[in-house]
Parts: structure tokens; C-alpha cells; sequence
């Protein structure tokens, strides 16, 4: 299977660079040169376009930051649906609105091309050692075509239904994510008030039942969110105003999950 690869950042170049050592022939774009520099070693071909990209490959995978760069990549002029052929496959594993991969999907069936979601979680580090978590959406023969791929950087895989599904899931793992920044902030503030150092407090609870990512995240910080607020605080924004907009479309209320995100953002200065 031909693989193409589009979005080569801290998280894109990880997967890129296992896809291609796992043996998949291999190509990139990227609109800066500099970019492909460090897959010089890997054996992958480089495109001068998205659709040039999508001629060479049968599966072609995004990750992309947002939604509008998603739409572009795919369907704007010299995009990824100029080029790949009938039966190709796209893999969207940017986090990006649900229905963002459904209207690509429309699209994308005039050609005969499939789309799947497939967003990931675990940062670079996971990338890199194959660990990433992804979460999959779409119809079950075509995830199972990607599987293969999707293997050679994931532990787990886990495909959760219908295309938006895997969108849904990460959305929800962002809230949540958001939500336990506040409250391991808050903890750890309470805790100085009680004059317990907050270093020494951050030590002893991420060895205790209380422990989480987003605590790690916090103590390795300092305690604050100054320095998570200024590298992850427009994303965490625009994640959690995503779920809440579906829920609002579903007419569901998201509950103290909600909430406690919403404080998160409100202390990180990018209040939604």
C-alpha cells in the first residue's frame, strides 16, 4: 500500500516517519522545503503538490491543525482530490469538527474516494515510539485497509464507529483534559494556602490515587498553566467550544465536565 503524508509537525512527522520505516512507500508534501529536510534518511519520495501527492499513494493521510486547512488540503485547487484515484482512501487525523470529515466524505464520494477519522493522542514522544492512541472512524472495510497503517505508529487502535466517531471521542478526551487542568491547578494552589509546598504536594499526588496526565502536566509547569496556556490554550479553546457545540446540537447538557473546562479556560486567559 502507497502512503502519502501531509502535516509533518511535532506529532505528523512521527507518524511519517514510521509509516516509512515500516516499509510503506512513502510520500510527503509540505509547503516549506525545510520541512522535509529531517525524512532525507527515510526513502520517501517528496511532491510538489497535494494532488501530485495523491497520484502516488492509495492511502493519504492528514494531520493538519485545523479545519479550514483540512478543506483545503483535500478539496481546494491542487488538492488531494485532484489527484488520488478511484478506491483511494483519506485519513484525517487532524481534530477538526465531525461534520468537516462528513462533507469531505461527500465530496470524496464523486470520485470514488472513502474518507476516515482517525485523530491521535500521546504528542510526539508516542509518535515516535508507536505508542500514539488513535481513535478511528469510519466504515469497517475501510479502516480495515488502513489498520496496517494505522499500526505501525498506534498501541492502541480503537475503532469506535461510524466516520465522525474517532472526532467525537478526541473532542471528548480534550474536554476532559481541559476539565482536570483547572482542578490540578486549583488543588495545588489550595494547597500552598495551606501551607503545604506546592512542589512537594505535585510529587506526592502523581503517585497517589489523585494522579493524571493533565496533573503531570501541571507540576512539570510549575504549577500554573502560564507555560500550557501559551503553547495549548487556542487549541484547548477551540476543542472544548467543538463539544459544546454538538452537545448544544444534540440538545444534551454537558454537565460539571463543561464546567470545570470552562474554568480552565477563563484561568489560561482564553475564555471561550
Amino acid at each position: 500500500m502507497r502512503v502519502g503524508f501531509i502535516g509533518l509537525g511535532s506529532q505528523g512527522g512521527g507518524i511519517a516517519r514510521r509509516i516509512a520505516h515500516a516499509g510503506y512507500p512513502t510520500t510527503l508534501w509540505a509547503r516549506r522545503r525545510e520541512a522535509l529536510v529531517p525524512f532525507d534518511d527515510t526513502g520517501a519520495k517528496y511532491a510538489n503538490s497535494p494532488a501530485e501527492l495523491a497520484e502516488l499513494s492509495d492511502v493519504v493521510c492528514l494531520c493538519v491543525v485545523a479545519d479550514a486547512d483540512v478543506r483545503e488540503v483535500v478539496s481546494g485547487e491542487n488538492g488531494v482530490l485532484a489527484g488520488l484515484a478511484e478506491g483511494g482512501i483519506i485519513v484525517i487525523h487532524s481534530t477538526v469538527h465531525p461534520q468537516t470529515c462528513r462533507d469531505l466524505a461527500d465530496q470524496a464520494a464523486a470520485k470514488g474516494v472513502t474518507v476516515v477519522d482517525a485523530p491521535v493522542s500521546g504528542g510526539g514522544g508516542a509518535a515516535e515510539e508507536g505508542r500514539l492512541l488513535v481513535m478511528v472512524g469510519g466504515a469497517d472495510a475501510d479502516v480495515a485497509r488502513c489498520r496496517p497503517v494505522f499500526e505501525s505508529y498506534g498501541n492502541p487502535v480503537v475503532h469506535l464507529g461510524a466516520l465522525g466517531s474517532g472526532q467525537v471521542a478526541k473532542l471528548l478526551n480534550n474536554l476532559l483534559f481541559t476539565a482536570n487542568l483547572a482542578t490540578a491547578a486549583s488543588t495545588l494552589t489550595l494547597g500552598a494556602a495551606l501551607g503545604i509546598d506546592g512542589d512537594q504536594l505535585g510529587r506526592v499526588i502523581t503517585h497517589g490515587t489523585a494522579d493524571s496526565f493533565a496533573l503531570g502536566r501541571v507540576v512539570s509547569a510549575g504549577g500554573t498553566l502560564d507555560r500550557i496556556a501559551q503553547h495549548a490554550g487556542g487549541l484547548l479553546r477551540k476543542d472544548v467550544g467543538l463539544v459544546a457545540g454538538l452537545a448544544g446540537a444534540a440538545d444534551v447538557r454537558p454537565g460539571v465536565v463543561l464546567d470545570a473546562a470552562d474554568a480552565t479556560l477563563t484561568m489560561m486567559d482564553h475564555p471561550r
